[in-house]
């Protein structure tokens, strides 16, 4: 079960309460002067109503605006839990993501056995989710959705949303790799710039080898696993094509031992003669 940016699945209390609203006599008009005379209205049971069918209607900033002040005009009513929901998620449909976050939030502190709790915990990730940026940013948004999704996970586990949490988890831990992966590439198109290849043994070559490395580590089963293992392969061939004599045996021994690490884990890559090409020069330093 995933969800687009556009598609709201709305709670079936809500459902329920909002076709009790639409069966009444109030009737919407989409003029601004209309909304104003409810707004302006003290008959607050009237605004309600009115802020439920606009709602409905996919009017969602009129709705969000009357709610705001209707939750605490019914603080301590039946229709106050209903209200903060609905407001969470016309703020959502709205794409005030940061706004919603806080508005759920509220509601689980507010009502942790709920009738709305499961779907708040959800759409806490998802607020989250809408707000991650793309993988060359900073990340802090991602590793938030990841961790309100597993939390939803992990306090509804036979929940109807999980599959939708876990696809997005699987989805935002792509993009992490993605971040890895882009870092350890930079590192290797930096090559030996701002002249530190050689000293201390630091260089953007060994930045990449550790970057991949790590993730590797971290995501072993990533679908880009082949690609770091190029990217250790070419630097610490690269490494040792601009060795220092003192290092430069040990740093081409470990860049054979590298490439036949390759092969044997990619043996239909379409790096093999790569591969091969470095262990055939590898070889004939070593051997020299």
């Amino acid at each position: 079960m995933l969800f687009s940016r556009n598609v709201v699945t709305l709670h079936p209390e809500m459902k329920k309460s909002l076709i009790i609203g639409t069966c009444m006599t109030l009737l919407l008009c989409s003029c601004a002067g209309e909304f104003n005379k409810v707004y302006k209205s003290t008959d607050n049971d009237y605004r309600y109503e009115y802020a439920k069918e606009a709602f409905a209607m996919g009017k969602f900033q009129q709705a969000a605006t009357l709610l705001e002040e209707i939750i605490t005009l019914k603080k301590g009513s039946e229709e106050e839990q209903e209200s903060l929901y609905m407001l969470a998620m016309a703020q959502y449909c709205n794409r005030d993501y940061e706004a919603a976050s806080a508005t759920f939030k509220k509601y689980i502190s507010r009502y942790p056995r709920g009738i709305y709790a499961e779907a708040a915990a959800f759409y806490v990730g998802q607020t989250l989710y809408e707000e991650s940026p793309e993988p060359r940013l900073d990340q802090s948004p991602t590793i938030g959705a990841m961790n309100a999704y597993q939390q939803f996970l992990d306090l509804y586990p036979d929940s109807k949303l999980r599959p939708a949490a876990q696809e997005r988890l699987y989805e935002l831990q792509d993009k992490l790799v993605q971040k890895e992966l882009l870092s350890a590439e930079l590192y290797y198109n930096l090559g030996g710039y701002f002249g530190n290849i050689n000293k201390n043994d630091e260089s953007n070559y060994t930045s990449c080898i550790i970057t991949a490395q790590n993730a590797l580590k971290q995501y072993p089963y990533s679908k880009w696993r082949e690609e770091f293992a190029v990217l250790i392969m070419k630097s610490k061939f690269q490494l040792a094509e601009n060795s220092t004599m003192e290092k430069r045996l040990d740093r081409y021994r470990d860049a054979e031992d590298e490439c036949y690490g390759f092969l044997n884990e990619y043996p239909d890559s379409k790096n093999i003669s790569l591969a091969e090409k470095y262990i055939n020069k590898c070889k004939k330093v070593i051997k020299d």
